[in-house]
């Protein structure tokens, strides 16, 4: 014992050389500092939650995920209490850990809005240090406050009673929801719902008692907690409400029509002003009505057309290792697609010719004359117009091609666990999650956002390893854009009409969440299962996907050698496309610019009209010198037979 507490007296000591890094800036909390602690916690406008402790403390090494579970859960309260924490193991906090009277780790502290230079803070006692337990203190620190210590921007959080507040409200038109939260005394859930509402506009929350018996009579509710809603026509309703937890009744309404999410950092008045002048700048663009359950091939097809037509464009050259990634890229697509068609002819196609190319640099010109099908090869087309639908956002700029891209790696990993063997021969099935891994790739290498790709990166850096199998894969995929989104809500990449958030929501997926000890968490069972049929084959919709163009009528006039010359082509490009050998050979011949426009590929050599009426012409004399030669041949031997039959008599 005495070893092992001079060992952490000589670690303490020595703390400069010794980083145990619990909290990092990715985490949603404030670290904070020597420094920075009393400029931060002194006449703030928002109450601050503080947790003191140490890097060497095994209990504050164990304590951590517990935090950041915390402050994750109330992320959206940041506005009028902040969750922070400081390392009093660092060296350079050694002094302010001891003014403000810090002697155990961790110490756990809040500081009231407003708080004077001389606030020490107030020091939390309870044994239980628990997420719920923690998260109740801080609605009791923003509810129990003096005019004074109120944060400026924290909603009322006490309750309201029928014949005085409520009833002035039924029947009157407004130009946001009211939101009426019915639950008993002792619960949290309207106080919180409060809060989670905050960064929300467009709804107002309101907590009343089911002690209220007013209430009670003339809205019929028999159920706590309950939600009742008015809507701005001045109708109202009581909503159900699936399962009676705090998540569900946030989630509910932050999906109203209307209600968006506030822009992170700016204030409403000039965040609606920068809106409004984004929009004034965006194109108009028809809307296309859809069904959230469902997916569309349309936004598949955009992703692939702006993929290979607009971000492959910034590489005039693809050689060595960004071939090769472009190589696997195209692989997985060909083999992983959901649905055939013309968009699987050509990944096919292309997939064929990459895989059987000698070249080490290939220009993005041949690419593209394959994709843009130039050598008119039939049932092959990819639709060169972004039609967003489900991925397709209030206006221009927001939603779009990184919604469709996620979309499709979501439908990759799906197929790939229904086609465990599609993969097979191809290089790619060796790895646990081959189609995570050509992603990573492809992020790290082509994806035209730069952070977007570092961030993802940085993600498959830290738990990629940890995917196992196909399940894993879907539902790494699954956390990673939950992730993200967490990240950007309320950025002003965040679009108002569509905000990020956890997905799937309730209504979606209502078994897919759980509450344990007051926090929310994932079914993940449930989820993969919904992941499995969300982003089947079977629930892929074609509605809006732009159809293959119809192939030209037959001239009036054909002549029936060129049509049957014209068969003879058909069924040669059908063996060319069947042997990926001549298909290499046929795509690495460009075509001449001397030929007349119009002119018809044969094995990819170009020839024009004039060409075939050559061919023709030359078909015909060919067959008429035969003839001849036959003719001739055949009253020669007559002649024949007939001389030597004189010569025997």
């Amino acid at each position: 014992l005495t070893a092992a507490l001079c060992s952490a007296g000589s670690l303490r000591r020595g703390v400069s050389g010794f980083q145990h890094v619990l909290y990092t800036k990715e985490d949603p909390l404030v670290i904070l500092s020597s420094g920075s602690l009393k400029s931060s916690v002194t006449n703030s406008s928002s109450a601050w939650l503080l947790q003191f402790f140490s890097s060497w403390c095994g209990h504050c090494v164990q304590y951590s995920s517990t935090w950041k579970i915390l402050a994750e859960d109330v992320k959206d309260w940041q506005t009028v209490i902040v969750v922070s924490v400081l390392d009093c193991a660092q060296e350079e906090n050694y002094d302010i850990c001891r003014e403000f009277g810090v002697q155990l780790y961790p110490t756990i502290k809040y500081f009231h809005a407003h708080s004077p230079e001389s606030d020490r803070g107030t020091i939390f006692r309870g044994a239980d240090r628990q997420v719920q337990v923690m998260r109740h203190l801080m609605v009791d620190i923003l509810q129990n406050h003096t005019k004074l210590e109120r944060p400026d921007h924290c909603p009322p959080l006490e309750t309201y009673r029928y014949s005085e507040d409520l009833l002035p409200l039924l029947g009157q038109r407004s130009e946001y929801y009211t939101a009426i939260i019915v639950e008993e005394p002792e619960s949290y859930i309207g106080r919180e719902v409060i809060l989670d509402l905050l960064m929300f506009s467009g709804v107002e929350v309101k907590r009343a008692l089911s002690s209220d018996r007013l209430l009670m009579d003339a809205l019929k509710i028999t159920t706590f907690p309950s939600l009742y809603l008015l809507h701005p026509n001045s109708t109202h309703t009581e909503l159900h409400i699936e399962k009676k937890q705090r998540f569900f009744f946030s989630s509910l309404l932050k999906m109203l029509p209307g209600v968006q999410r506030k822009p992170r950092g700016f204030g409403r008045t000039s965040a609606t002003g920068l809106l409004e002048a984004l929009s004034g700048k965006a194109t108009s663009v028809s809307w296309r009505t859809f069904n959230s359950v469902k997916v569309y091939t349309a936004d598949l097809e955009s992703a692939l057309h702006y993929l290979l037509r607009v971000e492959l464009a910034t590489h005039d050259y693809l050689e060595g290792e960004e071939l090769n990634i472009f190589k696997d890229f195209v692989t997985v697509v060909a083999k992983l697609y959901p649905v055939g068609g013309s968009v699987v002819k050509l990944m096919k196609t292309l997939s064929n010719w990459l895989s059987s190319i000698p070249l080490q640099r290939l220009s993005y010109q041949k690419v593209l004359d394959l994709v843009d099908n130039k050598m008119r090869i039939a049932g092959m087309f990819l639709g060169a117009e972004l039609r967003w639908v489900g991925c397709q956002g209030s206006r221009a700029g927001l939603r779009g091609y990184p919604c469709s891209l996620w979309t499709l790696f979501h439908i990759l990993t799906v197929q790939h666990d229904a086609m465990p063997t599609a993969l097979e021969n191809t290089g790619l099935e060796e790895e646990a999650a081959p189609v995570l891994q050509v992603m990573r790739r492809y992020m790290r290498t082509f994806f035209g956002c730069g952070e977007c790709g570092r961030h993802f990166e940085q993600a498959a850096a830290s738990s990629m390893d940890q995917v196992e199998n196909k399940e894993d894969q879907i539902l790494w995929l699954w956390d990673q854009h939950n992730r993200v989104n967490a990240r950007l809500a309320g950025t002003l990449s965040d679009d108002p009409q569509f905000p990020k958030a956890l997905w799937p929501g309730p209504t979606l997926c209502a078994s897919c969440h759980e509450e344990k000890n007051g926090v929310h968490i994932w079914n993940r069972n449930k989820v993969l299962v919904f992941l499995r049929q969300h982003y089947g084959a079977s629930n892929l919709s074609p509605k809006y996907s732009i159809r293959p163009p119809e192939p030209p009528s037959e001239p009036a006039q054909f002549h029936p050698f060129q049509k049957e010359h014209q068969e003879d082509n058909k069924e040669l490009n059908l063996k060319f496309k069947e042997h990926p050998e001549s298909q290499a050979r046929h795509q690495i011949i460009k075509q001449d610019a001397g030929g007349p426009e119009g002119g018809v590929w044969v094995l990819g050599l170009g020839f024009n009209s004039i060409d075939m009426s050559l061919c023709v012409v030359l078909y015909v004399c060919s067959c008429l010198v035969l003839m001849f030669l036959f003719f001739f041949f055949k009253v020669k031997s007559k002649r024949w037979k007939h001389r030597q039959s004189h010569l025997q008599v």
